[in-house]
């Protein structure tokens, strides 16, 4: 019988559509979106910095961190994690959170302290960067203490953002000359970039649990907190800024804690989960 090379050819595409067909799936497309228009956002923000209408660049960083928080829940609602979407999540939070308020800062302030004020800028974004790089490299290591007890490791890309921007949050609402003198600038934006990348325990808010008997007393909290948004949204911020910074001290303890009590057996080590 002879061979028909329309036979091979016919083998050939339904093996390339079935390859195509494992391309990104659909329900992983909506969070994906999201993650891009962060990314915009972000990049946006270096825009009108440029122009010098700073209220609205950091607006558009912060806006950048709210959709940040909303697509890894959009993606875990819909069943749509992929490695994709989280490549492109650290990509998107490296410019949001990274290059975007170093650059706003150093349009704001640090260009009139050239040499050490540019280094604070590149710190910030670059150290922003090798945060995620190592937090990509451990997302599937089996040995996480930090993650195991409840904690992440330094300060998050969207909260480290909010606090080097912390002296534009206090500057909006009070004026002070202070707040945009870049000898004062440009040690605290250093200071932030260290705090990214160092290994210090920090809270993990999707970790936290309320007891039962304070879930009302949260919600009231979270409607005073959106209130005072709206009406004074810089205040709020500073004050949100320098309540982290005072929660650190109590994470740093509380991990200190745990690793004494699994070291002492009362409570178990983690174990290691096994790989997919």
């Amino acid at each position: 019988m002879n061979h028909d090379p329309a036979d091979d050819d016919g083998g050939d595409d339904l093996t390339g559509s079935k390859r195509l067909r494992r391309g990104l799936p659909l329900r992983a497309v909506a969070p994906n979106a999201v993650t891009a228009l962060a990314l915009c956002s972000g990049l946006s923000g270096i825009r009108f910095a440029t122009a010098g209408r700073w209220e609205l660049a950091v607006v558009l960083v912060l806006v950048a961190g709210v959709l940040d928080g909303l697509d890894g829940r959009i993606a875990r609602m819909l069943h749509g994690e992929s490695r994709f979407g989280a490549e492109l999540d650290s990509l998107a939070d490296a410019i949001s959170f990274g290059v975007a308020p170093a650059l706003i800062l150093y349009l704001w302030t640090l260009e009139t302290l050239p040499r050490f004020g540019w280094m604070a800028s590149l710190m910030l974004a670059v150290f922003c960067a090798l945060r995620l790089a190592r937090f990509n490299a451990a997302i599937d290591a089996d040995d996480q203490p930090h993650k195991s007890a409840g904690f992440l490791t330094g300060v998050p890309a969207p909260a480290g953002a909010g606090l080097a921007l912390l002296p534009m949050f206090a500057w909006f609402w009070s004026g002070e000359p202070f707040l945009r003198d870049p000898r004062f600038v440009a040690p605290w934006v250093a200071l932030v970039a260290l705090l990214m990348v160092s290994s210090l325990a920090t809270l993990s808010w999707s970790s936290m649990k309320l007891r039962r008997n304070v879930r009302f007393e949260a919600l009231a909290l979270v409607v005073i907190v959106a209130a005072a948004a709206v009406n004074a949204p810089w205040e709020t911020a500073t004050v949100a800024c320098l309540s982290y910074l005072a929660s650190l001290p109590f994470s740093i303890a509380g991990y200190a804690r745990i690793r004494r009590l699994r070291a002492a057996g009362t409570i178990p080590a983690p174990t290691p989960s096994p790989s997919a």
